[in-house]
């Protein structure tokens, strides 16, 4: 079928290269330099209406909507409007993702596992409110972030210093939340409303530095799949998943396409840290490496709402991933150096996450630049390939974390 992808970072990449391995024609907006080697990039811009007439001006018969900022205007509304199918949730149903503070209220409502928390909508009121909590606690911008906009706070200095930064923006909210402790992990659901299939859980490395240390980031590597007890995943689904989907039934917000689930395992149970409403960045690039079944149809299965669960098979085998970050990411990433990418063996890819060309030179154009993802049948094998492979890339001054995948006591890539 053709498709249109609709994003141009690295989990489009990964969308673009798992509908490509199954034949599909497919199509993208605004894409980058590795996607158009896969897929016909077009110009366009990138309201909802236009992204809607491009979709039926070239016969899309699917649109997957890559990133948050997309969902949130709309666009899945607008290629509905126009009669496409696209696999992603409404304007209204993205919120779950959009508003944090939304989303800890729906989560109270449902009674979905989460951290204690208060939203605050006034600075003042959240600086009193430091007073009476201990510390370490989670300081959240409850607006779009990109994966960032997370403070762990382990002192009240620190904490107040992240809610005023908050605040210095028009309308702003702050969600301040208990700290939990346990494994991360993130369980992803494609899903038409109702019926749901999970994709192997995976596991990202958020902060910039080794030892989970430094700012946060949109994630800086990526294990696949974690290991998760056939018991908490039950818990997993029948605590949060469905409860999930069923409220937003029920509140009137059905939800079609990919339910991130950022899951900390506490000792407690399995607990949401937060919602995402797409494939995340950069599990994204570990998921659908694995992903043996067309997600194009899943695709549009989901958008007409008559998903095949069984129908969604993952291989056995397991991923990593590697992110290579721009000089300066998290803060003001170095833009244009010069990359060279050398070929990728059968079995790794590396993902365009922020690049661009000019003539025949490959340049970094954002803050995470490259995604070098590899598969193989255990885990450290995969690490130990797409460590080898991040080495041969050729990118002065590349940040990357040389520890992913040492929470389950993995080598690091130094002793690898």
């Amino acid at each position: 079928m053709r498709v249109l992808v609709i994003g141009g970072g690295g989990r489009e990449h990964a969308i673009v290269d798992a509908c490509a391995r199954h034949g599909h024609e497919v199509l993208c907006t605004p894409g980058n330099p590795g996607i158009a080697a896969l897929a016909r990039v077009l110009s366009s811009p990138q309201d909802p209406a236009s992204l809607a007439a491009l979709a039926r001006q070239e016969g899309a018969e699917v649109v997957i909507v890559g990133p948050e900022v997309y969902l949130a205007a709309g666009v899945v509304d607008a290629c509905e409007a126009s009669g496409i199918p696209a696999f992603g949730p409404t304007q209204a149903a993205s919120r779950l993702e959009g508003d944090k503070a939304w989303s800890k209220a729906f989560m109270e409502r449902q009674g979905i596992p989460t951290a204690a928390h208060r939203a605050f909508d006034d600075l003042d009121a959240a600086l009193e409110h430091l007073q009476v909590l201990s510390v370490p606690m989670v300081i959240k911008d409850a607006g779009l972030k990109a994966g960032k906009g997370v403070t762990i706070a382990h002192s009240v200095a620190e904490a107040e210093a992240a809610l005023r930064d908050i605040f210095t923006q028009s309308g702003a909210q702050a969600v301040i939340e208990d700290f939990m402790t346990g494994q991360e992990v993130s369980v992803l659901a494609l899903t038409d409303g109702e019926r749901y299939a999970l994709t192997p859980p995976s596991q990202d490395h958020k902060t910039i530095h080794e030892g989970d240390t430094g700012p946060m980031t949109g994630g800086m590597g990526v294990i696949c799949p974690f290991p998760v007890p056939e018991a908490v995943m039950r818990q997993i689904c029948e605590q949060i998943i469905e409860p999930t989907l069923r409220g937003l039934r029920n509140e009137g917000l059905p939800f079609r396409g990919v339910l991130y689930a950022g899951l900390m395992l506490t000792p407690q149970g399995p607990k949401v840290v937060e919602f995402n409403a797409r494939f995340g960045d950069p599990e994204a690039e570990a998921v659908l490496p694995l992903l043996e079944s067309d997600l194009a149809q899943h695709a549009l299965d989901a958008a007409r709402g008559a998903l095949d669960p069984a129908s969604v098979r993952f291989g056995t085998g397991a991923s990593a991933v590697v992110i290579l970050a721009a000089p300066g990411y998290p803060g003001e990433p170095q833009r244009d150096i010069p990359l060279g990418v050398p070929p990728a063996p059968a079995g790794t890819f590396i993902y365009h996450a922020g690049t661009r060309r000019e003539g025949q030179r490959l340049l970094s154009a954002g803050g995470r630049v490259l995604a070098v993802t590899a598969t193989a049948p255990t885990l450290l094998e995969a690490l130990k390939a797409a460590y080898a492979l991040a080495d041969q890339v050729e990118f002065p001054g590349a940040q990357r974390r040389l520890d992913i995948g040492r929470r389950l006591g993995l080598r690091p890539a130094a002793e690898v």
